[in-house]
């Protein structure tokens, strides 16, 4: 079994769980992958979400051997036996759970902000994560919770080996999983995207689930049909909800979302090989939901026309269909927009933004290639941030080019140490608050401003 992603691991994930719904459980993810497929799990059940924050208890000079673990509400489940193999002195064991317990409260702080911890006592509370490799964490994870009260531990994953399922079942009531393959080397390989989930997409969606009991997502939210039927999207209408979208016509799908008050819509242009799933678009979308900005994903090309990858590199259609996207979104939510451009994805804003009836009010570009949007790059009005690697020595090039030629209000900002997918520690939060200060900058409050549902 292989997941496209951490959203689709939850969905996935969510139907092997139905018969918890009766149970009405406490869904807690293990940060900071395990939150993105908690939140669906959560969705799916209508069960309220949280995390579930831990930290192994190591063995002075022998840290990766855990002899307790800790978790909020003054929980510590300590291993005797450990304890005494490795030798470990009152002194140790308090040294190093004070340095732990400043670390645990100082993750639960930034992830659930002011928000209580979710009650467990009494509860099923149903423990998830993104995967299982050695299932230290897990196990430490179902002990804490059991400690906090609950009457009943379920722990679940997408993936994990044989052996530590096995292992963990000692420690939870039931342990489901949807894979247990064998031979297993890691995580990773069982997804086709495992980029790292950021601080901000954690705290995002723990927002959101916050917005009320059964209804995680933010106000005026939910998927978009929009029929972009004609050349390159000229015309066409927006139907919520699986409605809509002419006979023959060109259909393509996005989700929507709104938070309330929202004063201006991030419109999201993905690049080659990605899509409205991409679990970095996500992150940075997610940021910005936080700082009360509106987001629309979408995908640019059909599924068949990805299979093409010719398709991904034709920028006129792409911004044809931006565009088209674009004015379909107007009809529905009156407020100033902006475009977010990954990759490919980045030409087809820029030049989209460069259209003489445009209006768009900001772009920023990760990781872009603008010099894809040719001699329309000029033309772009809206102010622009180019978002770059400093180890993405081709593109930082392309975008220093790019830099010039823009006649806009525009800037480059260079991540120290990043490659092309921003997938090293802390690259992508960087993008994100970039990203969100540019929008929040830029992006002028509309008349629909301050009305969110």
């Amino acid at each position: 079994m292989l997941f496209t992603d951490r959203t689709d691991a939850g969905l996935r994930l969510a139907r092997a769980l139905r018969q918890l719904e009766g149970e009405h459980p406490v869904v807690l993810g293990l940060p900071r992958g395990g939150v993105p497929v908690a939140f669906e799990v959560a969705r799916a059940l209508g069960a309220p979400l949280d995390v579930i924050v831990v930290r192994k208890l190591g063995v002075p000079f022998h840290p990766e051997l855990g002899f307790g673990a800790i978790g909020e509400g003054g929980v510590r489940v300590i291993s005797e036996e450990i304890v005494r193999r490795g030798g470990v002195t009152e002194e140790d064991a308090a040294a190093v759970e004070r340095a732990e317990e400043a670390e645990l409260l100082r993750r639960a702080r930034r992830f659930r902000a002011d928000r209580p911890r979710q009650d467990l006592d009494g509860r099923t509370a149903l423990v998830v994560d993104d995967g299982i490799a050695t299932g230290a964490t897990a196990e430490a994870a179902c002990a804490v919770v059991r400690a906090q009260g609950a009457a009943r531990v379920v722990l679940a994953v997408p993936v994990a080996p044989p052996d530590a399922v096995a292992r963990l079942r000692t420690g939870a009531d039931e342990v489901v999983c949807l894979a247990t393959p064998h031979p297993f080397s890691s995580v990773g390989e069982w997804y086709r995207d495992f980029s790292q989930t950021s601080d901000e997409e954690v705290v995002a969606l723990l927002a959101r689930a916050a917005d009320g009991p059964g209804h995680p997502r933010p106000a005026r939210n939910g998927e978009l049909r929009l029929d972009l039927s004609g050349a390159g999207g000229a015309g066409g209408t927006a139907s919520e909800g699986g409605t809509g979208g002419g006979a023959g016509g060109l259909e393509v799908v996005g989700d929507l979302v709104l938070p309330k008050g929202a004063e201006a819509v991030v419109v999201f242009a993905h690049g080659s090989g990605s899509s409205r799933h991409s679990p970095r678009n996500r992150s940075v979308a997610a940021a910005l939901n936080g700082a009360g900005l509106g987001t629309l994903l979408f995908d640019l090309l059909t599924p068949a026309e990805e299979a093409d990858r010719g398709h991904v590199f034709d920028i006129g259609t792409l911004a044809g269909r931006l565009a088209g996207a674009t004015r379909l979104l107007r009809e529905r939510v009156p407020l100033p927009i902006g475009y977010f451009g990954a990759s490919t994805g980045a030409a087809a804003a820029l030049r989209a933004a460069a259209a003489a009836d445009a209006d768009i009010g900001a772009v920023v570009s990760r990781g872009g290639r603008p010099d894809l949007a040719g001699p329309r790059l000029g033309g772009v009005r809206a102010p622009t941030l180019l978002i770059v690697g400093g180890h993405d020595t081709t593109v930082l090039a392309l975008n220093r080019r790019a830099a010039a030629e823009l006649t806009c209000e525009n800037r480059l900002e260079i991540v120290p140490g990043a490659t092309h997918l921003f997938e090293e520690p802390g690259a992508l939060d960087t993008v994100a608050e970039l990203a969100r200060d540019w929008f929040t900058a830029h992006l002028p409050a509309g008349p629909g401003s301050g009305t969110g549902d």
